[in-house]
């Protein structure tokens, strides 16, 4: 599985719609992407301006099928005009078992 963290500084009089954005990125991704398999919306507990995306994707090729997506591009063009970001925090693909 390839799985990233990265995250986002938004502007505090748009915490909201951006966690409505990247939850509707997530339902939307979850629902019709066959390789989305995690999407979490993360709040920063010590800087409340502080969002963090987790996502899981069966492989590779699925990541780059869910960027190449409507929903990756809709939520960049919205979310660019008030989050700074994204900070690439971890990106990989799991070794092993899962615990």
């Amino acid at each position: 599985m390839y799985q990233f963290l990265v995250s986002f500084t938004v502007r505090p009089d748009r915490r909201d719609d951006f966690v409505s954005l990247a939850a509707k990125t997530a339902r939307d991704s979850l629902a019709n992407e066959p390789g989305s398999r995690r999407f979490e919306v993360i709040a920063d507990e010590a800087n409340p301006d502080v969002f963090y995306l987790n996502e899981v994707y069966a492989d590779l090729a699925a990541f780059e099928a869910h960027a190449g997506g409507p929903y990756f591009g809709a939520f960049f063009t919205e979310a660019g005009t008030y989050a700074e970001g994204p900070t690439w925090l971890m990106r990989g693909t799991l070794v092993g078992e899962t615990a």
